[in-house]
């Protein structure tokens, strides 16, 4: 049992991973307090399903335009001090969502600052996601640990995708959405201290020889003469716009299918985290890539079949059954997709790959 945990969490060996992981954990279980609530905000405020989905468009939308750029500069720039920065924005957009929803300012008439938010939050969002996928090198050193970290980082996501919405759904029924806003925003503090305590020398820099187009055109073209590389992309692109687009409407599905309230939709949210968590152990006890490509198979059948019957149930007990199938297939197939890129591409083209990944 020791030695299952120790090549479990090997990575955690590592001191500037151990110390980013610490941070990150709490601040995680606020960023899923803030979704869970969020959800519920705009829909009680609204009653639009049509508003849900422009809030989460405006936070995708930023990443299909900024990432690619983010990607190209993304070897040639100081990644612990970018994230350093988007943590910081975090905190501010968090912080500002709290007070404009506590000072009652936005209300049932009052919305548009919310798509304002929603717009800012995906703009760092584009910046800050590539910057720490790359990070994610530079923290553990040793590339063969790319694969245990990936999946360690993965579990911290989803133990805290366990955690948050339960909290939110609960924190809404006891006090109010903008506590729940509120508390994201203290959450992000401890990563920010965090950060400052790692340790992180880059090599000088050699000079540039390209633009930035040429180089964003240079990733396209190297995903695209890949095979492996561009199936991997294409397969999670075509996932994220069909499959991923469920959570958006989990309000509704709360409130108006299985007749519940916002306890409903963070008790809905916390069962696809319990499966998503448990995918995160499976590969992070695998110690190699061997296997993975049928496995991406297996788990993305296994996450459709479950999205199809959730969208036909009114049972609540049938519906968290499906969303642990989900939680459990769709973290599979991010998380693998993301070993497998990372394990594939050379360092001068690893920020170029990782930001098409997130552009999915």
């Amino acid at each position: 049992m020791i030695s299952f945990l120790r090549r479990t969490f090997i990575s955690l060996s590592i001191r500037n991973y151990r110390i980013f992981f610490s941070g990150q954990a709490v601040s995680l279980i606020g960023t899923w307090i803030q979704r869970t609530t969020m959800g519920w905000f705009v829909y009680r405020l609204s009653n639009s399903a049509l508003l849900l989905g422009v809030v989460t468009f405006l936070s995708m939308i930023p990443s299909v335009f900024i990432s690619p750029f983010v990607g190209a500069w993304a070897d040639r720039l100081n990644r612990h001090k970018m994230v350093i920065g988007t943590q910081i924005a975090f905190f501010t957009q968090s912080s500002l969502l709290a007070i404009l929803v506590l000072s009652g300012v936005i209300n049932e008439n009052v919305q548009y600052p919310i798509l304002l938010l929603a717009l800012f939050q995906g703009m760092i969002e584009a910046v800050d996601s590539p910057m720490r996928q790359n990070l994610l090198i530079d923290l553990i050193g040793d590339k063969k640990m790319l694969p245990n970290a990936i999946a360690t980082n993965s579990a911290m996501f989803n133990g805290a995708r366990l955690i948050g919405p339960a909290v939110g759904g609960l924190l809404i029924v006891l006090f109010s959405e903008g506590v729940c806003f509120a508390i994201n925003a203290a959450t992000y503090i401890p990563v920010i201290i965090s950060l400052f305590f790692i340790r992180i020398v880059y090599p000088k820099l050699k000079p540039r020889t390209e633009s930035t187009v040429k180089k964003i055109i240079g990733g396209w073209k190297y995903v695209y003469h890949s095979f492996p590389i561009r199936y991997l992309i294409m397969n999670l692109a075509i996932y994220t716009l069909f499959g991923f687009s469920y959570s958006t409407l989990l309000p509704v599905f709360a409130r108006d299918i299985l007749r519940g309230n916002s306890g409903t939709q963070g008790l809905l949210m916390s069962t696809a985290g319990i499966g998503a968590l448990t995918g995160a152990f499976v590969l992070a006890s695998k110690s190699s890539i061997k296997g993975m490509q049928l496995r991406l198979i297996g788990v993305g059948l296994l996450a459709s079949s479950a999205l199809i019957l959730f969208s036909r149930s009114t049972y609540l007990y049938l519906s968290m059954w499906m969303m642990l199938f989900i939680g459990f297939g769709m973290m599979m197939t991010t998380a693998t997709t993301n070993t497998l890129l990372q394990s594939m591409v050379s360092d001068e083209m690893r920020g170029r790959v990782l930001s098409t990944y997130t552009m999915t």
